[in-house]
């Protein structure tokens, strides 16, 4: 029996469904993720302010690190796939883990984060300082 074929994309076509860049340098699209933003986490847009910092370096490879809420980012990844380009990402705090995702749409990424451990999911945007 013949393995099968692969996609000129390699085994990400059969692990993902499709084809996904990851940070590779040069004019990587993740790398337009890279750098200090500004989190708004206001429950509702007619609320007071209230936001964070978040810092996001982009590795060669896709690798993700930085911090957000005051925690480092403990684990996560960066790469593009049907059209859009995103990071997902873990921080941590006495309550457990936090789970993070975000995509860039024009100059704005717009995410969310989930905790577990606090019950609660909460949607979010960033700006770029």
């Amino acid at each position: 029996m013949m393995a099968p074929r692969l996609a000129p994309c390699g085994l990400a076509a059969m692990t993902l469904a499709g084809c996904a860049t990851f940070g590779s340098g040069g004019n990587d699209p993740v790398q337009a993720m890279a750098g200090s933003w500004t989190v708004d986490l206001r429950p509702e847009l007619d609320v007071d302010p209230y936001s964070q910092p978040m810092e996001l370096r982009i590795e060669r490879g896709g690798g993700v690190t930085g911090s957000f809420y005051g925690s480092p980012i403990l684990g996560g990844k960066a790469g593009t796939g049907q059209g859009r380009t995103c990071v997902a990402f873990r921080t941590s705090d006495n309550s457990g883990p936090y789970h993070s995702s975000a995509c860039l749409q024009g100059g704005t990424l717009v995410g969310e984060t989930w905790s577990e451990g606090r019950d609660f999911m909460q949607p979010w945007t960033a700006e770029r300082n």
